[in-house]
């Protein structure tokens, strides 16, 4: 046993400090990223707002949604090969990611929908990323796929990022515990403060030229400004994108207001959905919640999108990719002034 006596941050832990900027408007900010990617040496335009693969904010619908505005979508992983296979749109493939687990029969499903489409993106998603069995998962899909773009996580510490990027993955996803509707903390003690995790992750990552993914603990368009600032090269957003007419989830009346549901995917209620049951070794590690509904996802979209221009408007940031440089970290006791309560 051992105590790590340094101070890890959250995204509520800082601010950002402003300076002195010749940049006048929102709109002079390009807010696009371009990346040539480690291990497939693909290249990639766009911005790099990701929307998770839970099966409340992975759909079609949102890929759909988000496309429109150069964002990825990684799709759950719960669709049948059918209901892939069946989109005929082929630049559709280029700004998804097909997420899959790492057991036998995912492996086989997943080859079968790559053979079919050709995405661009894979995404290899497990719960705890620690383990040699993923590093293994990992070199295996790099050695099936060597020109398809290989994100895989989820870590939050500098060795496993290395780890994985030796092993083949192009972009390693980095979170235990931030999510809204993630409760392995509470469940298991396990975690890392997000930010403290993105800024020692990315540092990790872009010295071997890999890139990283923050994915969990953005509430509002100010923390991914952080997220980016931090180091981030994609941001992975779930209950941002939950509650939407393209998310996921059922949508229920009550006192004549309308909810979403959104809820983790190790929750009780996602087991019993995909797996018919929570196993007996294992405890749920999420929670259900009801959203208010939010309508179509472009709002939400233009909103985030204005956020990240002003946060690089405030420092001087020209373009998304020089906001890390421009970044200075304040810690603060308190951000916010909710004497009238939060907005």
């Amino acid at each position: 046993m051992r105590i790590d006596n340094e101070i890890k941050l959250d995204f509520k832990d800082v601010l950002i400090r402003p300076k002195r900027t010749a940049l006048s408007s929102r709109k002079d900010v390009d807010v696009t990223r371009t990346f040539t990617f480690l291990h497939s040496g693909k290249k990639w335009k766009g911005i790099p707002i990701v929307a998770s693969n839970m099966d409340t904010t992975g759909t079609i619908e949102m890929a759909r949604a988000l496309y429109k505005d150069k964002l990825l979508t990684c799709l759950h992983k719960f669709y049948s090969v059918e209901d892939i296979i069946s989109i005929k749109d082929k630049p559709f493939f280029k700004n998804i990611a097909i997420t899959s687990g790492i057991s036998d029969t995912d492996l086989k499903k997943l080859n079968v929908i790559v053979s079919k489409t050709k995405p661009d993106f894979i995404c290899l998603d497990v719960a705890n990323g620690y383990t040699e069995t993923f590093v293994d998962a990992v070199k295996k899909v790099r050695e099936h796929y060597p020109t398809t773009t290989l994100i895989a996580g989820n870590v939050v510490t500098g060795e496993m990022v290395e780890a994985l990027t030796l092993a083949g993955a192009d972009i390693v996803k980095i979170g235990i515990g931030p999510g809204s509707v993630c409760t392995t903390r509470r469940q298991t003690g396990v975690g890392y403060p997000q930010l403290s995790g993105i800024i020692e992750c990315a540092d990790a990552a872009h010295g071997l030229g890999g890139r990283i993914m923050a994915d969990g603990g953005c509430t509002v368009p100010g923390d991914l400004g952080k997220a980016f600032g931090a180091g981030g090269d994609f941001v992975m957003l779930g209950g941002m994108f939950a509650g939407h007419s393209e998310s996921g989830g059922d949508l229920v009346e009550e006192d004549g207001e309308t909810f979403k549901v959104f809820y983790g995917m190790s929750s009780e209620r996602a087991m019993k959905t995909h797996y018919g049951k929570v196993n007996s070794y294992r405890s749920p590690e999420g929670k259900m919640v009801k959203i208010a509904y939010r309508g179509p996802v472009k709002d939400t979209i233009q909103e985030i999108l204005g956020g990240i221009r002003s946060t690089c408007t405030y420092v001087g940031a020209r373009q998304l990719k020089d906001l890390s440089k421009c970044t200075t970290f304040i810690r603060v006791n308190n951000q916010l002034n909710e004497v009238f309560g939060s907005v």
